[in-house]
């Protein structure tokens, strides 16, 4: 994975670090190996950030997709981070540009693109120019004080790999420029690290993005070069995923809202919801059926059959999954997920107290069946935590339901409540239903629009008359007084 400047990664990186995950773990499972390698792509010093770095490793501890090897945990190929690398691909980059397998190029971008359109070729790359350079001419680049980057040099022919996702792929390599190893400062590119990386590494199976097919051509030929310099013992299988698209059937741009894995973090989804939307985008369980858990997911995945034509992104259906994730949590699990954004937004204490604790328990089984979110708790709770002093109503609701009719409903409310002997979420149901819908001839959802908008702030809200219970009568009256003016 690379670090992303914006500072969260794509959801597109997450669906790809998923299907790997699932992948090693299947084989794990099924007895047949398989090791899962989290590897921080960071040689680009401007994505580079320590904060996008731990936006990585913090996402990836989110979603519960624990790694084998890799940064934190270590492994028999440390260290994990390519920054850290740098000796492995100079010590790599002198041995090919020691070998026929590289040569060094003195041209300029805009050199090999005067040349292309004096040439009137449509091929865009690289046209070897420096491929069979004399001499004389090395030594007239380098007394202009040219400096050269080290281009690997494509064999002739056709090369062919079996993708685990498409089938079998082949390239013409007169189609397949010779590419940059490194930039003309020695620092080494993506094409070389990413290669030299996987054969130091040992990796077997490479799941990756479908915008990354155009170079595996590339990379196989150098795996080739790796092999016969004792640097790679074999070349890796690829599967190459589909694109996520967005809006409009175009690829989901990292501009997008959507795109942004831990915003969905900060939005109250839970890891389990995203990652069963996630795993439909090109992969599915069964034909009637969405909704599943990681461990069935790592039990049934196989690579075959991920689905190589694009998946669109649909929020709603993400938000959908979600919900049905939230129906499967019990209580006590809720409870503590929802924790972290009922403080944050300030309903309960960091840390809470014992009275908060004991509300929040209470009130936890009025909105279980209700929230989608995580993040929907605070607005449907706060009104019972809030001190009375700070309790405000929602202006567009109470100028709504809060008219002229709607005090008069709280007039007769609170005549029926005030008489209470008992203040339980059954007598305040008989007491309102029978002022308001017997003795007023209101239908219910009129009757208790007012009372609601009155004691919680709003017109959507847990249930009422429990709401009313669990606030208690000295709250549930003031409120309802203050409502009038």
């Amino acid at each position: 994975m690379a670090p992303s400047p914006t500072g969260s990664p794509h959801v597109g990186l997450v669906r790809t670090a998923l299907y790997n995950w699932a992948f090693a773990r299947h084989h794990q499972r099924h007895g047949a190996g398989g090791t899962f390698v989290f590897r921080i792509e960071d040689t680009d010093k401007e994505r580079n950030t320590e904060e996008s770095y731990a936006a990585l490793i913090e996402l990836m501890h989110w979603l519960g997709l624990e790694w084998d090897e890799g940064p934190e945990v270590g492994g028999p190929f440390a260290p994990y981070r390519q920054s850290e690398r740098s000796d492995y691909y100079v010590e790599t980059l002198d041995r090919l540009r020691a070998s026929s397998y590289t040569y060094d190029c003195y041209c300029t971008n805009a050199e090999v693109e005067e040349r292309r359109k004096a040439s009137g070729s449509k091929v865009m790359g690289y046209d070897g120019f420096c491929r069979e350079l004399t001499q004389d001419q090395v030594e007239e680049f380098e007394a202009a004080d040219r400096r050269p980057v080290v281009r690997f040099r494509m064999p002739d022919g056709t090369i062919t790999w079996n993708d685990l996702v498409r089938g079998e792929i082949s390239f013409e390599t007169q189609f397949v420029p010779d590419f940059a190893l490194c930039r003309a400062n020695g620092d080494p590119l993506y094409t070389l690290v990413n290669p030299v990386d996987d054969a130091m590494m040992e990796i077997t199976h490479v799941l990756r993005g479908e915008d990354l097919l155009s170079s595996t051509p590339r990379q196989i030929a150098l795996y080739e070069a790796l092999k016969d310099l004792g640097v790679a013992k074999a070349t890796p299988e690829f599967g190459h995923l589909p694109y996520v698209m967005g809006e409009g059937n175009k690829k989901l741009s990292k501009r997008d809202p959507e795109a942004h894995a831990l915003a969905y973090r900060d939005q109250g989804f839970l890891p389990e919801g995203l990652l069963n939307y996630l795993a439909l985008l090109g992969w599915a369980i069964a034909a009637d059926r969405d909704v599943f858990s990681v461990e069935e997911m790592v039990d049934a995945f196989e690579i075959g059959d991920v689905n190589p034509n694009p998946a669109r992104f649909d929020l709603k259906k993400c938000e959908a999954i979600n919900a049905s994730h939230m129906r499967l949590l019990s209580l006590d699990d809720m409870t503590h997920r929802v924790l972290p954004h009922l403080k944050a937004a300030g309903v309960v204490h960091d840390p809470v107290s014992d009275s908060d604790a004991q509300l929040l328990e209470l009130a936890m089984p009025l909105i279980s069946e209700r929230i989608n979110k995580l993040s929907e708790a605070p607005a449907m709770l706060g009104f019972l935590f809030v001190d009375e002093d700070s309790f405000e109503l929602d202006e567009a609701d109470a100028a709504k339901l809060l008219d002229e009719q709607g005090k008069d409903v709280v007039r007769a409310s609170l005549a029926a409540l005030e008489g209470l002997a008992t203040w339980s979420t059954a007598a305040i149901q008989e007491a309102l239903q029978g002022a308001l819908v017997d003795g007023m001839g209101l239908k219910p959802r009129v009757a208790f629009g007012a009372v609601r908008v009155a004691v919680t702030g709003k017109r959507i809200s847990p249930p009422l008359f429990e709401s009313m219970e669990l606030l208690g009568r000295e709250r549930s009256l003031g409120r309802l007084r203050r409502a009038l003016g």
